[in-house]
């Protein structure tokens, strides 16, 4: 039996609670292409995107020590900045309940209860410096100008 064994994604020895910011990217099950398309640089969410997009919006309602940047929706994944304001709340437990709360909306939309919505990871980087988080703040905006070339893209040639 070949059991492969998951290697974490995180910084050894750095609390997830700190204070900072955190570039995030969460992709869907299978990197399907529920939320939008790309037309001529600009994303059209679908209803499943619009859903997901309100739901990242209002995570600073729940969790008062969560400050918001940039974010984009794409096809099939989210890019987003998080600045966590004071030690409280971890970036995992924000992660956790954004995909929790948008896969219930979304499913209900859709009529598929439980079915899942988000690949099971997610991708983040602490933001080390101000010229880091203006560089990771542009990437995120020119995001949808650069589908043709995304990894993420399934039609990429």
């Amino acid at each position: 039996m070949n059991v492969q064994t998951r290697q974490s994604l995180r910084l050894k020895n750095y609390d997830y609670r700190n204070a900072g910011s955190y570039f995030v990217t969460i992709c869907a099950q299978q990197r399907a292409c529920i939320f939008g398309e790309i037309k001529n640089g600009n994303l059209l969410l679908t209803e499943a995107g619009a859903l997901a997009q309100r739901v990242w919006a209002e995570l600073p309602t729940h969790y008062p020590n969560v400050k918001l940047d940039e974010f984009v929706m794409m096809p099939n994944h989210m890019h987003g900045i998080v600045t966590l304001k004071n030690p409280a709340t971890s970036l995992s437990e924000i992660v956790r309940a954004f995909k929790t709360f948008a896969a219930r909306h979304i499913n209900t939309f859709r009529g598929t209860q439980g079915m899942p919505v988000w690949q099971r990871n997610y991708y983040e980087r602490v933001i080390r410096d101000e010229n880091e988080f203006l560089l990771i703040r542009e990437y995120i905006r020119n995001n949808p100008l650069q589908w043709a070339l995304d990894e993420e893209n399934p039609e990429r040639m």
